[in-house]
Formats: structure tokens, sequence, C-alpha cells
């Protein structure tokens, strides 16, 4: 470098950094450096979860017990009514429920970041105050992707087919992701807000009757009156709903309106989840100590 040369330092202090031509400070190079940097996230993320087997296992082994559980164990006692098949009726509530529960995962893995300093450490670096919010959502939502994909295939292997049409059975699919994509959110907040690793084993309390406590394994319609106004309004109960209608799954409802309309349910639920828990999310993190 020869005398009097100046190096050109961009606004986020990446020396020499590329990007999009324009303002250090513009819209675009902003833009870029969010979606660059929660790609790191990303990678990072993905990267320790591969060298973690015993979470990968932990994951797949879950759905596997749940449909022992609730297809062989109990599936011969259980009567939904309407003659409908009970092992044809439970196992896309055991896609809701899986979908449902792996929110505590993001808990317990941004509070254990927070608690070994990795999140301060990501805060002092020049990189997107959005990126490790946003990097955890996306990490954990391909992780949600993968479990799906083995939960069904272990229900084709025990039976279970959709008679749906292809587009009906991916809108399914869809479905349980975006409800991942919304519930990821509260894992991060509920990460971000509780004191300590002890504290977030514990929200595994709240979490078992957010997913039982619905359509998954019982209609609302067979539940004491107060019972079934609760899982008849669980956003798992609408998922579970609609899935079934799409996977051409028969079920029994008791006729309410939200029954009615799971589809259009399984959509506004997700969408008023993100609304909510995605900015407390961020906003929390921006309040972290330094």
């Amino acid at each position: 470098m020869s005398a009097g040369t100046v190096l050109h330092i961009p606004h986020d202090g990446r020396p020499g950094a590329d990007g999009p031509a324009g303002p250090d400070d513009g819209p675009a190079r902003r833009l870029y450096w969010a979606v660059a940097d929660c790609l790191t996230i990303v990678r990072r993320d993905l990267t320790h979860l591969v060298r973690q087997p015993v979470i990968i296992a932990w994951q797949l082994g879950f759905p596997i017990v749940s449909v022992v559980l609730f297809v062989y164990v109990f599936g011969s006692a259980m009567n939904v009514g309407g003659g409908v098949d009970y092992p044809t009726f439970a196992m896309p509530g055991i896609f809701a429920m899986t979908i449902s529960f792996g929110f505590m995962n993001t808990a317990v893995a941004v509070v254990v970041d927070r608690d070994r300093g990795v999140t301060d450490r990501f805060r002092s670096l020049p990189m997107a105050p959005s990126a490790v919010v946003s990097g955890r959502g996306v990490s954990d939502l391909i992780g949600a992707s993968v479990d799906l994909v083995g939960l069904a295939v272990i229900a084709v292997i025990v039976g279970w087919r959709s008679h749906g049409s292809p587009a009906a059975t991916l809108a399914a699919f869809g479905l349980l992701l975006l409800l991942r994509f919304a519930l990821i959110w509260i894992g991060v907040y509920l990460g971000l807000l509780v004191p300590g690793q002890e504290t977030a084993g514990g929200l595994y309390a709240v979490a078992m009757p957010f997913g039982m406590i619905s359509s998954v394994f019982t209609p609302p319609s067979m539940m004491p009156d107060w019972l079934g106004a609760i899982a008849l309004w669980n956003p798992v109960s609408s998922t579970a709903g609609a899935i079934r209608e799409l996977f051409g799954n028969p079920a029994t409802t008791g006729g309410s309106w939200v029954e009615q309309h799971a589809v259009l349910m399984a959509v506004l639920w997700p969408v008023a989840l993100t609304a909510v828990f995605l900015p407390l999310a961020v906003r929390r993190f921006q309040r972290l100590s330094r």
C-alpha cells in the first residue's frame, strides 16, 4: 500500500467487504449483510447440530415413541366416533404435536448460547443485529423439515397414507412448517427471557399441555365443555384439523366455525403468533446487557 492511500472501511466495520454498490449505510448494503450474516449463523447452528448426534437421535426418537404409544399401544382402545379408524385419525395429530413441541429445543439452545457468552460475543461483532435471531429461526426451520421427513417415513412404514392430491399433501406439510416457524419465535423469546438453563428445562411443562390439550388425539367435542373450548381454539388443533382435511384422512368434528374453517385458521394462527412474538424476540435481544 503506497503512502497516502486510504483504506476504505464500510459503515458496518468490515474492511474491504464486498457488497452491493451504493452508500455504505444504504438499504441495499444493510439488506445484503443482514442476509449474509443470517446465513453465517445458520451454518454455525447446523454444524453444531451435526456434531451432536444425541440431539438428532432425540428429535427422531420422540416421534417414533409417539407412534408406538398412540397407534399400537392405545390405538385399539380409542374410539373417536363416526366409524373413524383411530390410527388414521392420530397420525396427522402426531405430525402437529411433534412440530409444536420442537420450539422448546429452540428455547434451550438460545439459553445455552446466552449463558455461555456466545450471544454477547455475537453482539460485539460488526454484524447485522437481526442475524442472531433470524439465523436461529432459519436453522431451526431446516431442522424441523428434517424431522418432518423422518416422521413421514415412519408414518408410511406403519401404514399411514395421504389420500389427498400431491398439491394438497404438500400444502399440508407447508402448514406444519408454517406453525413451526411461528412457534420458533416463541422459543427464541422464552429463551431470552428465562434466567437460566434449569428454568428453560422446566418450560417443557408448558409445552406438554399446549400440544396435548388439542384435537391431536381426541376431538374437542368429546371433552368437557370448558376443556373442549380451550382445545378448540388451540393453534395446534387448527393445524391438525387442516392437515387431516388436506391429507384426506377422516376426522370427527363438532361442527363449530373454527373446525369448519380449519385451513384458514391454520394460516391465521401462525401469522398472528409471528406478528406478536417476532418483534418481542428482536426487542428482547436488543435489550440484553453487553
